[in-house]
């Protein structure tokens, strides 16, 4: 792995610190239920922003992932067996935190032989059951790309399914240590196909040229998907890939005018987009052409 040194942070990512009654609330409220979110785990740069307006983004099946991807700052090893209790006490939570929205997510489990997919439809159905006025994203893993298994989370019936490239084609390999950027498109078009609204994201400044980053937006239209995210890459430790570039605010409002342009229903593109940023804007949305 090539180890230049990472160039300057520029002013535009500098994040304001965490405050307000709401956040504490929301903080309080997942600390006592030893709740795994994302917005802590992945050192989320808005977690002042959603907690604050009453959003958050959950992480289910443990907090130690099977994959060790190079851009990834959540824990690698041997995960922990799956906890029964675990959908009802986040349906719980949902209720205790009064959310409209919430955003679901997971660790990779290789180690499962159905990669979670049960545990998925499980708290999805129960967030349902006890929240009926919250919609829901679930942001899943690739599941190796098996549809019987996507089908087991299209079928709990969550109003937006997430699904991200992370990167272009060529980098996915340097990026990503399982998963395949052919079997990630086909994910999505699983999604769909079923009538659910699909939706993904990239990081920029890992090496990528704008022509790539055309290329993937036009590969996820292709494959029907209709919100698209991307954000600055942020280097998590030095064991992580370093950030080639920083961009430039323009370029990403440049990413969103094309992103729009071609046929995207929402583009969020900007440097601290993350990809359950502002998701409660996204349920509903249905692809152009269905």
């Amino acid at each position: 792995m090539n180890h230049h040194p990472s160039p300057k942070k520029p002013s535009w990512l500098k994040i304001r610190i965490p405050a307000g009654k709401k956040y504490v609330q929301v903080k309080e409220i997942v600390h006592q239920h030893k709740l795994f979110t994302i917005c802590e785990s992945g050192h989320c740069p808005n977690v002042a922003d959603c907690w604050g307006r009453g959003t958050a983004t959950f992480m289910i099946l443990g907090d130690i992932c099977t994959r060790s991807c190079k851009f990834c700052n959540v824990k690698t090893g041997r995960p922990l067996p799956v906890d029964p209790s675990e959908p009802l006490q986040l349906a719980d939570s949902v209720r205790f935190m009064k959310l409209r929205h919430c955003v679901i997510t997971s660790v990779d489990r290789d180690d499962l032989p159905d990669g979670g997919a049960q545990a998925w439809a499980d708290t999805i159905r129960a967030v349902k059951e006890i929240n009926p006025g919250t919609t829901m994203e679930a942001l899943i893993p690739d599941f190796d790309g098996k549809e019987e298994l996507i089908r087991m989370v299209v079928e709990s019936g969550p109003e937006v399914i997430s699904h991200n490239l992370e990167t272009v084609r060529r980098l996915t390999p340097l990026a990503r240590s399982r998963a395949q950027y052919d079997v990630s498109l086909q994910v999505i078009r699983i999604i769909s196909a079923s009538g659910i609204t699909a939706k993904s994201g990239i990081m920029a400044g890992l090496g990528e040229t704008e022509q790539e980053v055309t290329e993937t937006m036009d590969d996820l239209l292709a494959a029907g998907c209709s919100v698209f995210t991307i954000g600055q890459y942020l280097q998590p430790t030095r064991k992580h890939l370093p950030v080639a570039e920083y961009v430039s605010p323009e370029k990403f409002d440049r990413y969103r005018e094309l992103g729009l342009q071609k046929g995207f229903r929402f583009v969020e593109s900007h440097p601290l987009v993350r990809s359950s940023f502002q998701a409660e804007r996204h349920v509903g949305v249905k692809f152009k052409n269905s």
